[in-house]
C-alpha cells in the first residue's frame, strides 16, 4: 500500500498557476503508473491527467489539456501537476493516486481516467481559482 500526501494547493486568480505535489512512500513508486483526479463540490470525482511509471506516456481530460502538465520524478518519489491559465471551473478538492497493477504494459485513456484503476489515494488538496 503506497501513502500519498498532497500539497500545493491554495488561492488562485483566474489566469494564475499553481503547481501540485505528491509525495508517495510505501510502494516502489518506479513500478506504478500515478493519476490526479479532482471532485468540485456537489459532482463526482473526475480524472484530471495520468502518466505512465517511465513519465513517457501522459493523458488528460479534455478540459484542461494544453493547460495542465502532469510529471513525475522517480528518484524523488513524487508526482506533480503544473496547472496554467487556471479557470474558476478547475475549483476543486485534488487527489493523486497509484495504480493498483504493478509494472502496467498496456496503457489507455480509458484504462487510466478509471478511478477503480488506483489502489491509492491522497487525502486531497483544495485549489479554489476567483474570477
Amino acid at each position: 500500500q503506497a501513502q500519498l500526501e498532497e500539497s500545493g494547493g491554495g488561492l488562485a486568480q483566474a489566469g494564475g498557476s499553481l503547481r501540485l505535489s505528491c509525495a508517495a512512500s510505501g510502494r516502489t513508486f518506479t513500478n506504478y503508473a500515478a493519476g490526479w483526479f479532482r471532485q468540485a463540490v456537489g459532482l463526482e470525482r473526475e480524472f484530471v491527467a495520468a502518466i505512465s511509471q517511465s513519465g513517457n506516456t501522459t493523458y488528460y481530460v479534455d478540459s484542461v489539456k494544453g493547460r495542465f502538465t502532469i510529471s513525475r520524478d522517480n528518484a524523488k518519489n513524487a508526482v506533480y501537476l503544473q496547472m496554467n491559465s487556471l479557470k474558476p471551473e478547475d475549483t476543486a478538492v485534488y487527489y493523486c493516486a497509484v495504480d493498483r497493477r504493478m509494472a502496467r504494459t498496456y496503457y489507455s485513456s480509458s484504462i487510466m481516467s478509471r478511478p477503480e484503476t488506483y489502489a491509492d489515494w491522497g487525502q486531497g488538496t483544495q485549489v479554489t481559482v476567483s474570477s
